[in-house]
Order: C-alpha cells, then structure tokens, then sequence
C-alpha cells in the first residue's frame, strides 16, 4: 500500500488532509486518533468507498499494485475482498440477518475464484474453523443473530479471508467486545500475518489493542498525521504533545485509584466538594485536561490519565460489607462456574477503599437475585443468586465477560426486568417496578434517543411522568441539565444525530438526572468511545457523583476504566459473583483463577509485554 497526500473532503469539511504513509507486505500499520480524527475514512478511501457518495477524494492511492482513484468499477470490485478486504465495526450490521452466515462467505468466494456451490461452501467452512470457530461445519448454516458478538467478528475475518487477500483492513475489529474475546480476536489476527504473510492496517482508537497488534503506528488528529513510527518508539517515547495528552488520557489497569480532596468526608455530609462547580461546555468536567481541554476544578476526584474521576461524596468513604451469595447460599462460584461451589461472603466484610470499613447508608440492596429466561429446555438462568449492597456516595464497579449477566443484574436493579427470585430493597423496603430514585444511563445513547423527537423532549420525560405540567418550568429545568452535563441550553431542539457520541452520553446523563435519583446504574457507559471522551465522561460522572451524592453502579467490560472510577469492584461469571472487594484488593491481590484470567487478557501500552502475554495466552491454550 502506498499512499501519498490524501485528501477527503465532505463540502467545506476536510476529513482527511494530506496524510501520506506506506506498508509493506506483510507489515502491520496502525492508525490510531480520537472519534472524528478521519480514521475510517482513510480505510474507506483505500478501497474507494466514497466513490458516488459525493465525497472529493483527492491524491494518490496504490493498494495491492492497484490505482484506486484511477481503477475502473470492474478493477475495483477485483480488488475488494480478492487482494484486500474490510473487517467493518460492526459485524451484526455487516452481514445479512436473513442468511446462514456460511452461504454469505461462500458468496464472497464464488464471485472473485468462479467456483462450484460445493466447493465454496466447502471454503466457508475452512476459513469458519481457520479463525476458531467450533463445530464450523454446523454454524455455517446459523444465521448472524444466533452467533455471539465475538463469533460475528469472526465470522467477518472469515469472510475477508476466504479468497486470501494480501491486506487486510480492520476497522474498529474489537470496539465493543470484552477483553478476552479481544485478546483472542488480536491474536488471532496476529496469528494469520505470521501464517499468510498478508499485511494488516488496523484502525483503533485504543492505545493497547495497537500496541498488541502492530509494527507501526500512525497517531491522526483532525484528518493530519501527528506522529509515524514504530510502535514502541511512539508508544514509549512520544515526540508530540498530543500523543502525549492520548496516551495520558488511557486508564491503566495497573494504577491504583488515585483519590484527591474530598476521600475522607464524614458519613452523613452533603456530599459536595468545595470548588466543584458545574461543568461548561467544550471543558472536561471534574478536572485536569483531557486532550488539551482544560478542566474545572481537581475537587475530591480519582484520576484517569490524569483526569480527576471518582472519590466518595458526602457518605464518606464507601465499602463495607457486602454479601454475595450463590442460588443457595453457597456463595459465589469459583473457575468452572459449579453451582455448589462458593466463596464465603465473610471474607469481603470490613473491606473498605481506605481500609477503614468506612461507610455510608445503604440505599440499594439486591437479595439473593436470580432471572431466568426461556422455558422448558430451553431455560436457562442468566442471574443466580447474586447478592450485594450499594451505599451512598460509593461506586460499586460490575466486570465480567459478555454474557456473564451484568446488563440482566443492572436492568433488575433498576426495575426494568422482574427478578425470577429474591428481591430488591431501595432504602431498606422491597418495591417492584421502575423507581424514579433509581436511573440508568444506557450502552447505546444512539438506540435510547427517540430519533424524531429533540434531546430537550427525551429529557423532559421524566419531569412530565412525575407530575409536572408547567412547560415553562419544565423547558427551564432541561436547559439547566443541559448545561450541567457540558452542553449548552440551546441543544434543547437539537435531534440525536447531530450530536456526537460523547456527547449523546451526556445527553442520557441529564435524562436519568432529571428524575432526581440516588443511585444511578451506568451501562457500558463509554464502552463505544475514545479514551478522551470516554474520560470526559467519566469525570462528568463523578463530578455529579461528588455534588449530589449520587451512587453509581458501573456495569462494564473494560477493567481499566472500572478500577480506575469505582471504590468496589464486584467479577461475574455465569450469572454469579466470584469476587468482591475494594478495587485496589481485588485489581493486586486477585483470589479467584477467573479474575486473573481477566487481567491478564487486558491489553498492555508496553509492545514487549503485550507479547510476552500473547505467548502465555498461547501456552495456556496449547495445555
């Protein structure tokens, strides 16, 4: 691939401006930047997607000996998917729900080799077992919705490896899995180089998905590049101030929370902190800066890269007890998920983040919780047993893989599902349904907006659901949450796409604010956005956190940002608890096999260490 002073513009925007690079065969270039830096467009333009979309593409592109900007239509469709092919972001709106997905790899096949149904099926589940999935004959004929998010990614590499290409261009290939489905997809693409000698440019926002996957590294900021080099150099030693002010803005699995101010306020005070005003417009709230942007006040918060997050309210420091049960009291499960296995509960009481087993009052209790799903044979259980206690002021932090039930526990905290057993106390009294004390902030703000209505109506929601009719009051009070999230009062008309995705994660914030709760359950919060938005974010979080004494619930995937915000950090595995505990405890002095193996899938900034990982994730798979 060569590329010399690519140009893409959209009317007046330049998305990607003069960027050159090249990659040899069999090399690995990764372009790395923050949401809107021009990223996928440059992977577009490689293959000529903008082509009749009105996009001015200007420049010179030779990808696998071929002239992008000159190539007929008939040269083009050669190229794509016969000497390079596309790993999209999202694999479920990549691939045709109506069709196996077997028949949609064996299409790709048929059109660039010319072969027989037989034997292009016959190719489908050759690449289908190539890329680890088991039982490969027997999926081929499942259709995408039936396939887990990391299949579907799979899947999709499949399809781009079935006519053998010499590139590979992945977009975004780990965005939205959990760490170990993305160690195995890294190494499995790591694996496939080694093995086939294709090249591979992988477009990522996170710093350690590129330091696990590449030789080279391009850092863009606003359609440019800002530095080019090898992957240890730029990672290790930047020359420029931005890759600087990235790589400071992503949390560190290895870095203890760090607590600043407010950490040691009295149980039962307001839950301010002194200096914490309300977040403007364009700044990062909370504190430090956030790629360039400077923050309010430092407050009484935790730093993420250097970003002040977390730290307790008003309710002191939050821990304490907490019981974590099994289906019969048994406790949470150890490695292997057997039911009658179990950790006792006493072992994480008196556990608080400072040590003390300082507390506040508890204002949601969940007691012994199970949910099943299905009848019959078909039942199975997605929450089993899980009790915890979540206390003022605290951020109680939920990990665990895809599928391990933390959406299910999260949704039933907040009364959206009903739980099969046990029982969910607000403020010491079991209550069923919806509660205006507790809200939930949403994984995809994009599919939680009502596309047709303005962000200042999906916000007043929950105003008008309480009673309150006076338009007047009712537009004053959204204009004030808009404000206070880092918006201004004028987006009230705006619709959700004209926003970006931080930025419609604030606008969800204001939604679950405008109910005036207590606790608030965040679902994958920032698990689609880049390492400075995503800080952003979360300083947003704690910086309400700290003003209203809010407590928060952080259900997610990624284990960094979880150490980094919560005071406790509660590992699901299979509907169960198999650790609990401050997050410094649990993060340094893992009990459970299930939690190191989480850890250890993390991603590393350090390209020495991420293939020292990968070489023991490959010995661990070989016994």
């Amino acid at each position: 691939m060569d590329v010399r002073d690519l140009v893409v513009g959209f009317g007046d925007l330049r998305a990607v401006d003069g960027l050159s690079f090249t990659l040899a065969k069999g090399a690995a270039l990764g372009l790395v930047g923050e949401s809107g830096s021009g990223k996928s467009t440059v992977a577009s333009a490689l293959l000529a997607l903008h082509r009749g979309t009105g996009a001015r593409v200007d420049g010179a592109v030779r990808v696998a000996g071929v002239d992008v900007q000159a190539a007929s239509d008939d040269e083009l469709r050669r190229l794509r998917g016969g000497k390079a092919a596309m790993v999209f972001q999202d694999p479920l709106s990549s691939l045709d729900p109506y069709y196996a997905v077997g028949d949609q790899i064996a299409e790709v096949y048929r059109v660039h080799v010319k072969a027989s149904r037989r034997a292009a099926r016959a190719r489908a589940v050759e690449v289908l077992d190539r890329v680890g999935i088991a039982d490969a004959a027997r999926r081929a004929r499942a259709r995408p919705h039936e396939f887990s998010g990391g299949m579907r990614q799979r899947a999709l590499i499949a399809m781009a490896l079935a006519c053998a290409p010499d590139l590979l261009i992945a977009d975004e290939p780990t965005t939205a899995l959990d760490v170990t489905v993305q160690a195995q997809i890294l190494d499995l693409l790591h694996t496939l180089r080694e093995e086939t000698g294709m090249g591979l440019l992988l477009v990522t926002h996170d710093v350690g998905v590129a330091a696990e996957s590449v030789d080279d590294v391009l850092v863009m900021r606003h359609g440019r590049a800002v530095e080019h080099g090898p992957v240890a150099a730029v990672l290790g030693a930047p020359r420029e101030a931005y890759t600087r002010e990235l790589l400071g803005a992503v949390p560190r699995v290895d870095a203890p929370r760090v607590r600043l101010g407010g950490a040691g306020a009295a149980a039962g005070g307001s839950g301010g902190v002194p200096g914490g005003g309300a977040a403007s417009a364009g700044s990062s709230p909370g504190g430090a800066s956030v790629g360039g942007v400077p923050g309010g006040d430092a407050g009484g918060g935790a730093a993420v890269g250097g970003v002040p997050v977390g730290g307790a309210s008003g309710g002191g420091v939050p821990g304490g007890a907490a019981s974590v049960g099994g289906a019969s009291g048994g406790g949470a499960a150890s490695e292997g998920g057997a039911d009658d296995d179990g950790v006792d509960a006493g072992e994480f009481s008196g556990r608080g983040p400072s040590g003390d087993g300082a507390v506040g009052e508890a204002v949601l209790e969940a007691v012994g919780l199970r949910r099943e799903f299905g009848r019959g044979r078909r039942r199975f259980t997605a929450v089993d047993g899980v009790s915890l206690t979540v206390r003022r002021g605290e951020t109680l932090g939920v990990v665990g893989e895809s599928g391990s039930g933390k959406t299910t526990l999260g949704r039933m905290l907040v009364g959206l599902l009903e739980p099969t057993a046990g029982s969910v106390r607000y403020e010491g009294r079991v209550r069923s349904g919806v509660r205006p004390t507790v809200q939930m902030v949403f994984q995809d703000p994009v599919s939680s907006l009502n596309p047709r209505r303005s962000v200042g109506e999906s916000i007043a929601d929950p105003l008008r659901a309480r009673g309150e009719r006076d338009e007047t009051r009712i537009r004053g009070r959204v204009r004030e949450l808009l404000e206070r999230v880092g918006l201004e009062p004028a987006h009230y008309d705006r619709y959700p796409h004209e926003f970006s995705g931080g930025q419609r994660q604030r606008v969800g914030i204001a939604r679950a604010l405008a109910a005036d709760p207590r606790v608030i359950v965040c679902d994958e919060p920032v698990s689609a956005l880049d390492v400075t938005t995503q800080s952003q974010v979360v300083a947003l979080l704690a910086e309400l956190q700290r003003e209203l004494g809010l407590a928060l619930v952080f259900v997610a995937h990624d284990l960094a940002v979880v150490r980094q915000v919560s005071d406790r950090v509660a590992v699901m595995r299979r509907g169960r608890i198999v650790e609990l505990g401050s997050a410094d405890e649990v993060y340094e002095s893992p009990r459970d096999p299930y939690t190191k193996q989480l850890l250890a899938a993390v991603p590393a900034l350090d390209p020495e260490v991420a293939a020292e990982r990968r070489r023991a994730r490959r010995q661990l798979a070989a016994v």
